[in-house]
């Protein structure tokens, strides 16, 4: 079951991730590159109904529907990942976000099965000299997340089988997703990023690939668990992947399980890679607006990891979000034809 929202329309909608205390610029910014959706994150102090009611309102009374809301403390966590001391505590903190977004009528949330963080190198420069960031296997070193920072080689003290972390796994979404389902809300599981085969002594064997994420929906086994397919991490693992961004988005959108897509480019496939613009990386992204449009994906998709643009954040996002508007507006008259 799903939240009844008839506000939310049918079809490919396009979203800012916008921070959850916006300013009035930041609103109008929205509005005038003809957003209509935001997704939010905030952290585990503020993740109660309260809060994400009055973001509903607050976005609500300047024109704009918040379709997703995730909270850092239940995203990314070693204890759930790998089993450690606290993970039925960090579980039930989990339901009740779940059960919180659903009272306050946010129908989405983004979550990710990394126990050691997303892993970067020094960040470099894209086309332009714009700063991005970047990931070099041979010289990577530390994962980052929320705050805290996990250290080569073994960021846990020793190596972690691919059983353990299937066990957790499972372990948590059995857990889940029957209080997804009670409360009506969707999870899209984000892709390891960066898709290697491990880090740090943690195997990244079930979102790091397309068989993973096979076996993983059918454990699952529930309408409310799916993908947030970060096209970015997809290009990112190229051949290690399994099958291409392409038949990805054909199989998983057949069976109704992409729920939200990071639109993203890289200049290459691993073992390095620099995030670039939308237009200067190795894939044409409108095959990807292509594939989404015909496999009628019914969701949104937003801006992510954006390079730097003279030195002003909107600048980026806005090149961004026109950038996707063509893109969407050409394959939705290619469909219509």
């Amino acid at each position: 079951m799903f939240i009844d929202r008839p506000d939310i329309e049918n079809g490919i909608k396009i979203a800012l991730q916008i921070t959850p205390e916006p300013t009035e610029d930041d609103l109008a910014f929205a509005k005038q590159m003809g957003v209509d959706y935001a997704v939010l994150w905030t952290g585990g102090d503020k993740a109660s109904y309260e809060y994400y009611a009055s973001r509903r309102d607050l976005f609500a009374d300047a024109g704009l529907k918040v379709y997703g809301f995730g909270s850092s403390s239940v995203h990314n966590q070693p204890k759930i990942t790998l089993g450690l001391p606290g993970r039925d505590e960090k579980i039930e903190e989990y339901k009740r976000h779940l059960r919180n977004l659903g009272k306050a009528g946010i129908p989405y949330t983004t979550y990710a099965h990394m126990a050691n963080g997303i892993w970067s190198t020094e960040r470099e420069p894209t086309r332009g000299g714009a700063p991005a960031r970047a990931f070099n296997l041979e010289t990577a070193r530390t994962g980052h997340w929320a705050g805290e920072i996990f250290e080569a080689p073994l960021t846990h003290g020793r190596t972690y089988s691919e059983d353990e972390i299937w066990d957790n796994f499972e372990y948590f979404i059995k857990q889940v997703a029957p209080v997804a389902e009670e409360a009506g809300v969707k999870i899209g599981i984000h892709p390891d990023d960066p898709p290697v085969p491990e880090l740090g002594g943690i195997p990244r064997c079930i979102f790091g690939n397309f068989e993973g994420y096979r076996r993983a929906m059918e454990m699952a086994d529930s309408p409310n668990v799916g993908l947030c397919l970060c096209v970015g991490c997809w290009l990112e693992g190229g051949d290690w992947m399994g099958k291409d961004v392409i038949e990805t988005i054909q199989y998983f959108g057949e069976r109704d399980k992409l729920f939200k897509i990071h639109f993203r480019n890289v200049t290459q496939p691993l073992p390095y890679f620099v995030e670039t613009f939308l237009d200067d990386g190795y894939m044409d992204m409108y095959q990807v607006m292509r594939a989404l449009r015909e496999v009628n994906f019914n969701g949104v998709i937003i801006a992510d990891h954006i390079p730097l643009m003279a030195k002003d954040h909107r600048v980026g996002t806005a090149f961004s979000i026109g950038y996707m508007k063509a893109l969407l507006e050409r394959a939705n008259a290619e469909f219509a034809s």
